[in-house]
């Protein structure tokens, strides 16, 4: 079975201006890399042979910069959405879609296995599996715990919550697209809260390694500092 992702690539990156003003945000750089090409690098490793970059947003600088992806022994197309149709909107305008296929956002950073992931999902025949990792959020004030009352029982000063968090990355069966409806923008949450309404079983594989989004200007810094000292984690040989 050929390898097929779906790389979302079409957002304005309105969260990480003023960076964003002049690149769209898949081509900010990571080292010596826009972090698109990263992650492109890495489906390429794990065997992918055909990639489509879903592109809305400054859609003519990166297909001149990914051209046909021949710079990666790779198949690139390129699927055009006219108005922005949020993460699984894209999906209804790519008409040869495989049985199984993955899907993912353009702009993380990760070190995941994705030939382990894309196998985990066709061998247990899923229809959506989801990749995901702990993530903890500490709060900036101290938490009152209040009784029926208006008593105090309990008081944390600033406690750290942990969550588990999707990574933007999920596998897919084609049959999902009787889900999504035509020509409209329709999101991961909306498709995730009909498959729990409808309940449709959807795996989650935690992942255990390092993750980030570059969509805010701090984790941006970030994830380009862990690149720069970890490369050899991000794209192998």
């Amino acid at each position: 079975m050929s390898k097929r992702a779906v790389i979302l690539a079409g957002g304005i990156g309105s969260r990480l201006r003023p960076y964003t003003v002049v690149l769209p945000k898949p081509l900010m750089p990571i080292g010596d890399f826009p972090i698109l090409e990263v992650v492109i690098r890495q489906l390429a490793y794990y065997g992918f042979k055909q990639i489509t970059l879903a592109v809305n947003h400054q859609a003519e600088i990166i297909k001149s910069f990914f051209n046909s992806g021949d710079k990666w022994g790779i198949s690139i197309d390129y699927s055009l959405e006219k108005t922005p149709l949020g993460t699984m909107g894209p999906l209804k305008l790519i008409k040869d879609l495989p049985e199984k296929f993955l899907v993912m956002n353009g702009d993380i950073l990760t070190d995941l296995d994705f030939g382990n992931f894309y196998k985990d999902h066709v061998v247990s025949d899923r229809v959506f599996t989801i990749s995901s990792c702990m993530r903890t959020q500490p709060s900036d004030f101290g938490v009152l715990k209040i009784d029926e009352n208006r008593m105090l029982y309990s008081f944390q000063e600033k406690p750290v919550i942990e969550y588990e968090v999707s990574m933007g990355v999920y596998m897919l069966s084609k049959e999902i697209l009787q889900y999504i409806p035509d020509n409209r923008s329709y999101g991961f949450d909306a498709l995730m809260l009909s498959f729990i309404k409808a309940k449709k079983k959807v795996r989650v594989l935690q992942h255990h390694g390092y993750w980030l989004d570059i969509g805010r200007p701090d984790d941006y810094i970030q994830a380009i500092e862990m690149f720069e000292e970890k490369k050899e984690r991000f794209l192998k040989q």
